[in-house]
């Protein structure tokens, strides 16, 4: 099992949210690059970045220190918040970016997420954020009814390199991932499942791993203020 620590940027600065809320941003290192240096030099072996202004503005918005970070660090990111053209798609692959994640247009535009992974296969996440079941959309703001194992069928077959399930009230609320609805969800389907949301402990990635069918998690906020030691926990899931 894959551990992604995770860089959240807001105006430009490493942040966590707490279940989602904008104004409940803590501001955690004013260098993402730096940050993800840091996390690279401890042995990560993929960083997953999230724009946070691009979610709810609908645009990429945090584009100069996404590139900062791509110009600092060898491994592989994911990054996903507002791409949601296939212009941005495109160009943030050509830019170094590993695999981007779509969230909103999964939901308002699938067609465009099916070309997408056609054009770039293996290169492809859908992001399922979700309240009790039901995938919210537009920086979590609204709710769209479907049911994550539903929409993630509807991705079935279609070259998607990974499916981020985010457990909303969870994230940022260092109360432990959900693990039984995220188990679910990777035995429903094909694609490999990453955790997301609540990890706040190594005993919860131990967790997610022993389930033998959860592929990844990203772990944030316990990592920055050090309830997760990230050589400690990789050790742990390389073991």
């Amino acid at each position: 099992m894959i551990l992604y620590p995770a860089i959240d940027l807001k105006e430009g600065r490493c942040v966590r949210l707490l279940r989602g809320e904008m104004g409940s941003a803590t501001v955690f290192g004013d260098d993402p690059a730096a940050q993800a240096a840091a996390f690279a030099a401890t042995g990560a072996e993929w960083l997953h970045i999230v724009d946070l202004d691009g979610a709810f503005a609908g645009a990429p918005a945090n584009a100069a220190a996404v590139e900062a970070i791509l110009a600092r660090i060898a491994i592989p990111c994911q990054l996903g918040g507002g791409i949601r053209d296939r212009a941005a798609i495109d160009g943030w692959l050509a830019r170094g970016i590993a695999r981007v994640i779509l969230g909103t247009v999964a939901v308002e535009d699938p067609a465009l997420v099916l070309d997408a992974a056609r054009a770039h296969p293996g290169r492809i996440a859908v992001g399922l954020d979700a309240r009790a079941g039901r995938v919210a959309t537009r920086g979590w703001a609204t709710d769209s009814g479907l049911m994550a194992t539903d929409l993630a069928r509807r991705f079935e077959d279609a070259g998607i390199a990974a499916l981020i399930y985010t457990d909303i009230e969870r994230d940022g609320a260092m109360g432990g991932p959900n693990i039984a609805a995220t188990e679910s969800l990777a035995r429903a389907v094909a694609i490999p499942v990453i955790a997301s949301g609540g990890v706040s402990s190594l005993a919860d990635l131990v967790a997610l791993k022993a389930t033998g069918v959860v592929a990844g998690a990203i772990a944030g906020r316990a990592l920055y203020e050090g309830a997760i030691d990230l050589g400690a926990a990789l050790a742990t899931l390389r073991g």
